[in-house]
């Protein structure tokens, strides 16, 4: 992190290794599907040390930090990929949103 830049507030967030769902890391140490249950970090060392703790390789990938915004009704996130990743993809046609599960035949 930028020493010039003060530490604004993150989430954890990692995609499920079982199915590539996006999840947030909750204060109680586990994976949540919904942005309002992640834990909200507001100190930069602490969130480095909660990183180490959330990343397992046997459950998801591609821990990091994300910045998130605090609004009247919670938490949201603060850039355009992040609501990408949290709303999901725009195309229905095709995988689970479709009905299909790996292995089912087409």
């Amino acid at each position: 992190m930028s020493r010039n830049r003060p530490f604004t507030p993150k989430v954890l967030t990692a995609n499920l290794l079982r199915d590539g769902d996006v999840v947030y890391y909750t204060e109680s140490d586990r994976w949540s599907l919904n942005l309002a249950d992640a834990e909200v970090l507001e100190d930069e060392a602490h969130a480095q040390m909660r990183l180490v703790e959330a990343d397992d390789p046997a459950v998801v990938v591609g821990v990091y930090l994300a910045d998130v915004i605090r609004t009247d009704s919670g938490i949201a996130p603060a850039h355009f990929r992040e609501d990408f990743r949290a709303a999901g993809p725009t195309n229905y046609d095709h995988g689970k949103a479709h009905g299909q599960r790996p292995g089912s035949e087409v």
